[in-house]
């Protein structure tokens, strides 16, 4: 029997921060991965590159692993009770409750983050305590089942840490080593401990409205979530 990995796919998600452990996953043995979202039809990525969902909420099997991913898309689902309720649900009943990048924000408004650590983008960490988590800045963070990952590319290390957990080292080293998953990025601007005061400013100014139209959501929602 195949281990069931079950990520939603929405409009405007990060495109990485699904096909990373997407690519992780289902080339792992024993694996079969779900695209789940409301209806079959394609969604566009934050990029605009259109992705299709291969089964839906009503239709979609037991998952082993519920992963949400991150993106521009996730301030819709925050105030998206079909959306929350869905995740609840999947949650009570996966072996391990994921997220990649802002993913972690949805797995809080569904109430599922209270008391535990967590991580998720960088620009976004600030916002875990008002969702009831300790942030941690790590690229993966494990508590319990939840295992939650940093921004965007951190998505490839936490699937390998997922197949491990799952399948065991051997398969996912295996699976790195057939993906040749070996970062060595020719700058050295990932984090903003790294980058330099000029591009962490402008990173910021890119990012700023944004993050301040998920502000208001979560102190807005903050209340009832």
């Amino acid at each position: 029997m195949p281990f069931h990995f079950g990520i939603l796919a929405f409009p405007d998600v990060q495109l990485l921060d699904l096909t990373g452990p997407y690519e992780v996953f289902a080339s792992a043995n024993e694996t079969e991965v779900h695209l789940v979202w409301k209806d079959l039809q394609p969604v566009l990525a934050s990029t605009r590159l259109p992705l299709t969902p291969t089964t839906t909420f009503a239709d979609c099997p037991p998952l082993d692993v519920l992963c949400i991913p991150g993106g521009s898309g996730i301030n819709a689902l925050l105030l998206d009770n079909m959306v929350l309720e869905f995740v609840r649900e999947r949650a009570a009943q996966a072996r391990y409750v994921t997220s990649v990048c802002t993913g972690a924000l949805v797995l809080g408004a569904a109430g599922l983050l209270e008391g535990k650590r967590a991580t998720t983008h960088w620009n976004a960490l600030d916002f875990l305590p008002c969702l009831g988590a300790t942030p941690v800045e790590e690229r993966v963070v494990r508590d319990g089942n939840l295992i939650t990952a940093g921004g965007v590319t951190s998505g490839i290390d936490f699937g390998l840490s997922v197949i491990g957990e799952l399948l065991g080292r051997t398969e996912a080293e295996i699976v790195q080593l057939a993906l040749e998953y070996a970062p060595a990025p020719p700058f050295s601007s990932g984090t903003p401990k790294e980058a330099s005061p000029k591009v962490l400013e402008q990173t910021r100014q890119r990012l700023v409205a944004l993050r301040t139209e998920r502000e208001k959501i979560l102190h807005r929602s903050s209340r009832d979530i």
